[in-house]
């Protein structure tokens, strides 16, 4: 099975009304510079991405989907690199391709084409499932109070049963801790994710022992500077509230490494990880996390449909990823671009059964969101 062409589709994805800010907050969530601008000054969905169609003599089209505001010179670089290899013959765990942000969305279609030709679902390729549903926690930006209450409200009446938050020093944690607390109960759990803006350890200590009282947070996520490790042990030692770090390897570019996994562990460092990356690196690092009696999740980008397939396929494959997944893309994007959407009930997401990901493009959202 040789490449004969790929295709790149250039699309931008709006999400829907309410789904991501209080309208008071304006909050750009994207962290790497873009076309210039700094970090912190781009929202997500006002990014393009890329999605590829890959071909192949043998009639097997496969599909993939980079991360937002890829860099498009490395993107053709790989794309003549792969015209007329053979998928059959990649190690699918190092492809011969550049590591780079880039990386992910190719791999995605990769696993696709050789999942297509052997006729078997990508987590085969992976040495099988351990689930057949991976659960998933609803999402949101920073909220007002109120905001932020009426959010976990609707998910939980959406039959999820835990919710994540982005936040800083500004936002009340406590109180909004305490409605959900009040609205949903206490086993509906909260993920507070600041993006290391909690700044400094006695930063988090003024409220965690009142967090600690409402007693309904699942974890802290990168809740300090991620390059003083150390700071994240301190936390732990001094609170209750379970730490976890996000080790995001398409974010290489702000140092963030396969061996963060190994240097939190050796400092005791986290209770939990957050793994984003691709099917074969997410595998490689929950292994690591596995055999320090970790457990992980798969993070996002807010995707779309086709790398959301390749993360529940790697979350399927991995046999500590227990904890709630950041799959959510579906209900904060407009479309998903794919004919049939994850189908997400009472907070599980089935991993596809159809050959490679098992989706399929939709043809008319793509066109509708394809730009330039």
């Amino acid at each position: 099975m040789r490449i004969t062409g790929i295709e790149k589709i250039k699309v931008v994805v709006p999400s829907k009304p309410d789904t991501v800010n209080s309208p008071e907050l304006r909050d750009p969530m994207h962290m790497l510079v873009l076309d210039g601008k700094p970090a912190w000054q781009v929202q997500f969905d006002q990014i393009w991405k890329y999605v590829y169609r890959v071909w192949t003599d043998e009639g097997i089209e496969g599909l993939g989907e980079s991360y937002r505001g890829v860099n498009s010179q490395v993107v053709d670089g790989i794309i003549a690199s792969l015209i007329g290899a053979d998928p059959m013959k990649m190690n699918l765990r190092d492809l011969p391709i550049a590591w780079s942000r880039e990386y992910d969305g190719f791999e995605a279609a990769m696993f696709d084409l050789v999942g297509k030709k052997l006729g078997v679902p990508a987590y085969r390729l992976l040495g099988g499932a351990y689930r057949e549903a991976i659960d998933v926690d609803c999402w949101t930006g920073r909220r007002t109070t109120a905001d932020a209450v009426r959010k976990a409200r609707e998910g939980c009446e959406a039959g999820f049963h835990g919710i994540k938050f982005k936040c800083n020093l500004q936002d009340d944690v406590v109180a909004w801790a305490e409605g959900v607390r009040e609205a949903c109960g206490p086993a509906f759990r909260i993920v507070l994710d600041p993006n290391a803006r909690f700044e400094r350890p006695a930063e988090v200590l003024r409220f965690a022992r009142q967090l600690e009282a409402v007693g309904n947070i699942q974890c802290l996520e990168d809740p300090v500077p991620r390059w003083n490790l150390h700071w994240y042990r301190l936390l732990r030692e001094k609170t209750a509230l379970p730490i976890a770090l996000h080790v995001a390897l398409p974010y290489l570019e702000l140092g963030q490494m396969l061996q963060d996994t190994v240097k939190a562990i050796q400092l005791e460092a986290v209770d939990y990880f957050n793994f984003n990356c691709g099917i074969a690196n997410f595998v490689r690092m929950a292994d690591v996390a596995d055999a320090a009696g970790i457990p992980c999740w798969h993070g996002s980008e807010v995707d779309l449909g086709i790398l959301e397939a390749a993360y529940l396929h790697a979350c399927a494959a991995a046999r500590n990823c227990t904890l709630r997944s950041d799959i959510f893309g579906e209900l904060v994007r407009e479309d998903d671009l794919i004919l049939a959407p994850h189908e997400i009930k009472n907070g599980r997401a089935p991993v596809p059964q159809a050959p490679g990901l098992g989706v399929q493009l939709d043809p008319k959202a793509v066109e509708k969101y394809r730009v330039g």
